[in-house]
């Protein structure tokens, strides 16, 4: 490699009179796949003649990309492209993440990051190849789901750069995203339509449902409880781990772990399904066929999704026993901290946004209340008559 030096960089005017740049050109050295490195010269658009109408200003923004290279602690950075690197970030860091997060992400790389960003450089994901990438998204996917490829794009490009790629930096609040537009409120059962699903399911999967509506936990840490985790003594049911399709991985966060109050109503039906359980070498709580614990989804698909068929009730998934809990808890009184204590929500706004949906008779007789007041054809109090036209 020739030996490294200070350098100035060149500059020149590109385009018709109206519509002038100012280019800069400058070397770099990069470290190629096979560890050998190489000088190679770059150009960057600098900004038109507008903006820098002379060359003493061109010079001075060109003079702030060239410091990084005329740094003393510069060292040559490395070049690849989006799909050789997603295949090393694939191997190396995903690997080290929750299975649900794996699927997720590779789910992203495959369907949209590789087909549209693959051939790029690193460092050629810039801000306006950002938005067209969002743009295009927003096309065929959810907003949400735009976030979330958009989310993996951003994990990768950060851990490019401390890798020491040349690599784009992928800011959010740099992008124009898709309006997420009216949110569909999540489906919920009420009372009656629980009493009828656990009377007419089958065990295991009658004490299933009757754990998650008593307590509210997510279907994937219901599937991950064993034995061990229910404190009969203390009356404490123990949320150390989560499971999905079967593979068993941490729960969704710090705040997930707490220990959860076991209800008496529930300590007797768990202490019934323990008189029949199928012992199995790990001991799960609840197991399929082969020892080993159930997916949520066929759970949901095979053996809800019937029950709710033969009850006339819509289909959802095991989710709805969380909200059903938690609108229970709002309903009955319960404080919002008291509810996100027992939702394990790191912020009682979560509790109150997400799950606080349901209209509850309480809610409905102070709402009638204060209309009768207010409708001139019914019946008045003392006080009202005295501002009510």
């Amino acid at each position: 490699m020739a030996r490294r030096r200070y350098q100035e960089g060149s500059l020149f005017l590109r385009g018709k009179r109206k519509k002038q740049k100012w280019i800069g050109r400058y070397r770099e050295d990069v470290v190629k796949a096979d560890g050998s490195i190489k000088r190679m010269r770059h150009s960057v658009i600098l900004g038109t003649k507008a903006e820098l109408p002379t060359e003493r200003l061109a010079r001075r923004r060109l003079d702030e990309i060239l410091s990084r290279v005329n740094s003393p602690e510069y060292r040559p950075g490395r070049i690849s492209t989006v799909k050789e690197f997603s295949e090393w970030w694939k191997s190396q860091v995903l690997v080290q993440l929750k299975p649900s997060t794996v699927r997720a992400a590779q789910a992203h790389l495959r369907c949209h990051i590789v087909p549209q960003l693959g051939k790029l450089n690193l460092d050629e994901v810039t801000l306006e190849r950002q938005q067209v990438f969002v743009t295009q998204l927003s096309q065929t996917v959810s907003s949400k789901t735009v976030r979330n490829v958009i989310g993996t794009l951003s994990s990768l490009l950060t851990r490019a750069r401390k890798q020491q790629y040349f690599a784009s930096t992928l800011k959010v609040g740099n992008l124009t995203m898709p309006d997420a537009g009216a949110q569909v409120e999540a489906r919920c059962f009420n009372l009656e339509e629980v009493r009828q699903i656990i009377k007419l399911a089958e065990e295991p999967f009658r004490t299933m449902f009757r754990v998650l509506a008593m307590t509210g936990i997510r279907a994937g840490e219901l599937l991950g409880l064993k034995v061990d985790d229910v404190d009969f003594d203390r009356r404490l049911l123990h949320i150390r781990r989560s499971t999905i399709r079967g593979r068993v991985q941490s729960v969704k966060s710090k705040a997930s772990q707490k220990p959860l109050p076991l209800p008496n109503a529930l300590a007797g039906v768990l202490k019934n399904y323990l008189l029949t359980w199928r012992e199995n070498p790990e001991r799960w709580l609840f197991v399929n066929s082969r020892s080993r614990p159930f997916s949520a989804d066929k759970v949901v698909m095979q053996k809800l999704w019937p029950l709710l068929d033969v009850l006339k009730i819509p289909r959802c998934g095991l989710h709805a026993f969380r909200h059903f809990h938690a609108s229970m808890l709002l309903e009955l009184g319960a404080a919002p901290q008291v509810a996100q204590a027992q939702m394990r929500h790191s912020d009682p706004r979560i509790t109150l946004e997400v799950y606080g949906h349901v209209v509850g008779e309480s809610q409905r007789e102070a709402v009638d209340r204060v209309a009768n007041i207010l409708d001139p054809s019914g019946p008045k109090t003392n006080e009202s008559e005295q501002w009510i036209q």
